[in-house]
């Protein structure tokens, strides 16, 4: 998984990245409740949850640049549905469904930039969410740099032989699903003779302590404060 930008981000060392993986699901989910929820999401509260957004990277010492492109990713899926908004003639609403789902997409970043992803699902594991659920997301995610690095392979070979042609591509893609395949069963042997037994065991699992208790509480603070107050203190 080198070639897994967000994996090296989250292999950094900062205040945040010090911090218990179940403070910071919690924390991450409750700025996805305030931005969802949120009524009318005006240029006040985009300011307010950008700049708490921006506050975060900070601190997790992540680049700014590269987590602002990378959180573009969605906005051609909800563009979609805010392009239908914007015929039916309602273009707040358009534009508030491009802000809320960028805004999104960058808390997500965060957590998943500032925290392993073996540690993310583990902390979700232990907050009682389904092992199922867990599961299937720690497989899929694992199985997709597989299937990367078959494809990356195969494309190396493609160009070495003058080139991919189009006719190809299905032959390619059915090659593709083989080696995956093989190679994710070599893999799922490998984990059951090692002792898998249905969730990764951390090496080194963090404690929480009395910083990550005041990061749960400020976060969650500030998101109430966002989220119920700022329209209120502002107006006055």
């Amino acid at each position: 998984m080198h070639h897994a930008v967000v994996d090296r981000w989250s292999s950094g060392h900062s205040l945040l990245h010090a911090r218990d993986g179940r403070v910071k699901v919690l924390v991450c989910l409750g700025f996805l409740a305030a931005v969802a929820t949120t009524p009318r999401l005006t240029a006040l509260y985009a300011a307010g949850y950008g700049l708490a957004a921006l506050a975060a990277v900070m601190v997790a010492r992540l680049p700014l640049g590269a987590l602002l492109v990378r959180a573009a990713v969605v906005l051609p899926f909800s563009g979609t549905f805010a392009l239908v908004s914007l015929l039916a003639g309602d273009s707040p609403r358009a534009v508030a469904l491009l802000a809320k789902s960028y805004l999104s997409a960058v808390a997500v970043l965060i957590l998943v930039g500032s925290t392993p992803l073996p540690t993310i699902l583990r902390s979700l594991e232990r907050l009682r969410a389904p092992r199922l659920v867990v599961l299937v997301v720690q497989f899929l995610y694992r199985y997709l740099f597989v299937i990367s690095e078959q494809a990356q392979h195969m494309r190396l070979a493609a160009l070495s032989r003058g080139g991919w042609r189009f006719r190809l591509a299905a032959g390619a893609v059915a090659i593709l699903f083989a080696r995956s395949y093989a190679r994710a069963e070599g893999v799922h042997r490998a984990m059951l003779a090692r002792g898998f037994q249905g969730h990764l065991t951390l090496l080194a699992p963090v404690r929480a302590d009395w910083r990550d208790g005041l990061l749960l509480a400020g976060g969650w603070a500030l998101i109430a404060f966002l989220r119920w107050g700022l329209e209120g203190v502002w107006s006055r």
